[in-house]
């Protein structure tokens, strides 16, 4: 993945012609991108979510400014997610960004999964602190020393709470825009319940959150599924994910994780309560968390050789309102018509704005708003105006249709919605195309070259999946387990696994991942 620096593309935007001496002619402009989605992935990527205005560089490696494009996006699932968790009874709260070391290393499994990444505070001023303060890569060990603390007895249960906040994880390989960065926006929830029977409804209810997310906000197709052993939360019982595909790199990647942490957490910080018996027993407890990487997986999944290409939902523009005035046209007749277009739009509910800059062209405003992503266009020329009527143009398909006034409303919510689907089927058949079923190590391997999403059959035994990580390490990573789905097909009797030759026990989706 090419994350470094992009090269600027080149080029003022063209100046519109002053005193109307000149017929504005749609140009095209340095506006464009200068790799190919297809040809160069990593340098496409660099240069889109930086064209399309979505992040800025920043001086410190790893790290990025989030621009109002890509803030946008994160508000809108935050607003959906946020208003579903609290009907789960789920509490938003805030605990501090530091960890003691002693809070951080109680629990071994988790930190030694994290320590690599952690970051700490070791000055203030000009002295050394007497002990550094960690600065959390996640908050389990914030929060729980004071669940112990709250939680008494079966009436202080169940306790779900959820927070909004950044964290920070050290990473020194390969940082990429929403990807992988050093610091990153999140929800983290987390629950403890009297019963494991609640743990476990929880965990999926929170799943099918994140699936909504991709699927009906983001249009893109995950699969849900359970972690192996090897790749689960560290220190958790078990691991639940939506796991999303990118076609263009054969890269599996974890959407977001919804964790069953058992028993572990309470046995290390003594989150005890009595139940109705009066009797001492342990909670149950589960974190899960969707991240800003969310963003960068709609980027990779829909973005194209314009630029990005923004799911209506979640598109703080979704239709942009184009002026194209000719030189004896009435053009105060149509900049009235854009503003009245952009009214009508607004008081439905549709997010749209007009740009009546006249210092650029028509056809430089057409790139920029490509470049951004804008799912709808509407252009209002001479002859629109005279038959009191709008071009509407997609950003998916670049397909054009003339819409009468009076069906303005109508017709742009029916193109939304379908864009919003259309993207969803056209990613689902591509991620659908990646996936091969593979049932020997022969196959593995070879689809593994053709950048497959790969179905086989396992044994679910650890030492097998480090044994085909170590096997299959190259230039291009190791393949891992992704999860295995919740959708498992039939396993006939007498089915080996593809790596071990012993008795398969379940079908596992693998491949390279981010």
């Amino acid at each position: 993945m090419g994350g470094g620096e992009p090269k600027k593309s080149g080029g003022e935007p063209k100046k519109s012609g002053g005193g109307g001496k000149k017929k504005e002619v749609k140009k095209e402009t340095g506006l464009g991108l200068t790799n190919k989605k297809d040809e160069n992935f990593g340098e496409w990527y660099s240069e889109v979510v930086v064209n399309g205005e979505m992040i800025e560089y920043y001086d410190i490696s790893g790290c990025y400014i989030l621009r109002p494009w890509a803030m946008a996006v994160w508000e809108i699932m935050q607003k959906f997610f946020d208003a579903e968790i609290k009907k789960m009874k789920i509490k938003n709260c805030y605990f501090p960004l530091f960890v003691s070391p002693a809070v951080l290393q109680k629990e071994k499994d988790h930190i030694e999964g994290f320590a690599p990444e952690v970051a700490w505070v070791t000055k203030s001023g000009q002295s050394e602190l007497e002990v550094p303060i960690a600065i959390r890569p996640t908050s389990e060990t914030v929060m729980y020393p004071y669940y112990s603390k709250w939680i008494r007895g079966h009436r202080d249960l169940p306790l779900k709470l959820n927070q909004w906040c950044n964290v920070v994880r050290w990473e020194f390989s390969n940082p990429t825009p929403f990807i992988r960065s050093r610091e990153f926006l999140w929800q983290e929830g987390h629950t403890a319940f009297a019963t494991k029977e609640e743990a476990d409804t929880e965990v999926l209810e929170i799943l099918e959150l994140y699936r909504r997310i991709y699927e009906e906000f983001l249009a893109i197709p995950v699969i849900k599924g359970k972690k192996s052993e090897l790749e689960k939360f560290a220190g958790g019982f078990y691991t639940t994910s939506v796991e999303a595909f990118i076609p263009n790199t054969g890269r599996g990647i974890q959407g977001a994780t919804s964790h069953c942490l058992g028993q572990n957490f309470a046995k290390m910080f003594e989150i005890n309560f009595e139940n109705e018996k009066g009797e001492k027993s342990m909670v149950w407890q589960n974190s899960w968390a969707y991240s800003s990487r969310t963003i960068g997986v709609m980027i990779m999944v829909h973005g194209d050789d314009k630029g990005l290409v923004l799911p209506p939902r979640v598109a703080s523009l979704q239709v942009v309102v184009v002026p194209v005035p000719y030189k004896d046209a009435d053009t105060q007749g149509i900049f009235d018509a854009c503003s009245a277009t952009v009214d009508t739009l607004c008081e439905a509910g549709i997010r749209a704005e007009a740009d009546l800059r006249d210092n650029y062209s028509p056809g430089w405003k057409y790139s920029h708003w490509e470049m951004k992503g804008v799912p709808l266009r509407i252009e209002i020329g001479p002859k629109d105006f005279a038959n009191n009527q709008v071009r509407a143009v997609r950003r998916d398909n670049s397909a054009k249709t003339d819409i009468p006034h009076a069906e303005l409303v109508e017709k742009v919510n029916q193109m939304l919605e379908d864009i919003q689907q259309s993207l969803f089927v056209a990613a689902k058949e591509k991620r659908d195309a990646c996936v091969q079923v593979a049932r020997t190590w022969e196959e593995f391997v070879e689809a593994l070259g053709q950048k497959k999403m790969i179905l086989a059959p396992w044994c679910d035994e650890e030492e097998v999946e480090k044994d085909v990580k170590a096997r299959t390490k190259g230039e291009m990573g190791a393949a891992k387990s992704l999860c295995s789905p919740f959708d498992q097909p039939e396993l006939p009797e007498g089915t080996k696994c593809f790596a071990s030759g012993k008795p398969a026990k379940k079908w596992s989706y693998w491949g390279r991942s981010y």
